[in-house]
């Protein structure tokens, strides 16, 4: 599938089909690999000159918005795919993929009326696209929220065992809880576990002597148990952590435990859930966005034209697809077919008109054309 094309308008002089078959002719002779089709679309309500010329400083504008759109929800579903450990699926507009709706584009007379002003069309197509793209926030905000909660409950599973949540690795017997003992976790740096086995009995009065035992060990540290008296358990923690010992807070709760088990796994869920919403309606809202942005660029190339052009409405509407190297060749080929004479636009550009430079991106041709992006 072909990523980028050329958007063309050129002025006829005698008959669109006559054109028609020269275009043809000449990309078959001299550029035979170049996909060429007609864009088709209907004659729109041209309205006045001054809306004309008003409603084009606006196109190259409304162009990069919606085409940021566009792409912004194309690399949300790439995304949404590589994390589920999807096959891409092909892009699509109610099935039919997004290059061949390009290429057979048939105007939505129902959608977007040829009786309404283009400036009317123009804001439509602007505001869907503007509702999408909120909606776009406001959904990947609710599955980033949900996702970054579970992130932050996996590193605490899987973190260094300074941060690390240890019910996983204490059992209920290496923790002696009485009326006047308590069983405190050490989290002792690897390198100092020789300082810790030789200190720890004399870090406060009232430890129990070799009650120290290695639960656990990571690449950075050690978890150690030490019994004391409960009322020296505050100066332990402060002997400790002047020697670069962490004492970590914990109570063995089978309930608190089954708690975050839950919790876990309702995240999971979620996470699942919302994942799955949000890519289906990313396919949707995709496809919605690229009928919409390739009406707008229908009514692009009209309205560049007929102010390049001038009216009534003559010229042939077409999209190609050359590669790099040819394309100085169909810049050649289609210039070739352009009398510039006829070109007021072209006129207005190279005497420095109020016209020059219309669309923002508008290629300095005698012709009307622009770039569509599509991935």
């Amino acid at each position: 599938m072909a990523s980028r094309y050329w958007a063309v308008s050129l002025p006829v002089q005698k008959s669109a089909s006559a054109l028609w078959n020269s275009l043809q002719d000449l990309i078959s002779k001299h550029s035979f690999d170049t996909p060429l089709y007609r864009f088709n679309f209907p004659n729109l309500r041209v309205g006045t000159l001054d809306s004309l010329l008003a409603l084009s400083d606006d196109l190259f504008k409304s162009n990069t918005f919606i085409e940021g759109v566009s792409h912004k929800i194309r690399r949300q579903i790439e995304e949404l795919e590589r994390v589920s450990g999807l096959e891409s699926n092909a892009l699509s507009v109610d099935g039919v993929p997004v290059d061949s709706y390009l290429t057979r584009f048939v105007w939505d007379e129902a959608k977007y009326p040829t009786m309404s002003s283009l400036r009317e069309i123009v804001d439509s197509i602007h505001t869907l696209v503007a509702k999408i793209e909120d909606d776009l926030k406001v959904r990947v905000a609710e599955y980033n929220n949900v996702r970054g909660q579970l992130n932050a409950i996996n590193r605490k599973q899987s973190g260094s065992l300074a941060v690390r949540d240890l019910s996983n690795l204490v059992k209920p017997e290496d923790i002696i809880t009485s009326e006047h003992l308590v069983t405190l976790l050490a989290v002792v740096p690897k390198y100092s576990q020789k300082d810790w086995l030789s200190s720890y009995e004399t870090l406060t009065s009232y430890v129990v002597p070799r009650s120290s035992k290695k639960l656990y060990e990571d690449n950075e540290y050690a978890l150690y148990t030490v019994t004391l008296f409960g009322r020296v358990a505050d100066n332990f923690r402060t002997s400790a952590r002047e020697r670069g010992f962490q004492i970590r807070d914990f109570e063995h709760s089978p309930e608190a435990q089954e708690s975050r088990k839950q919790e876990l796994e309702k995240l999971v869920q979620d996470q699942d859930s919302l994942r799955s919403s949000l890519l289906q309606w990313c396919y949707a809202s995709y496809g919605e966005v690229f009928s919409s942005w390739m009406h707008f660029c229908a009514v692009r190339l009209f309205a560049e034209s007929i102010l390049r052009y001038g009216l009534p409405p003559s010229f042939l509407a077409c999209v190609l697809s050359p590669s790099v190297k040819s394309e100085k060749k169909i810049r050649s080929i289609l210039e070739g077919l352009c009398d510039s004479s006829n070109s007021t636009y072209w006129k207005a550009e190279e005497e420095g008109g109020a016209m020059a430079g219309l669309g923002g991106d508008a290629d300095a041709h005698p012709y009307v054309s622009f770039t569509i992006n599509i991935a």
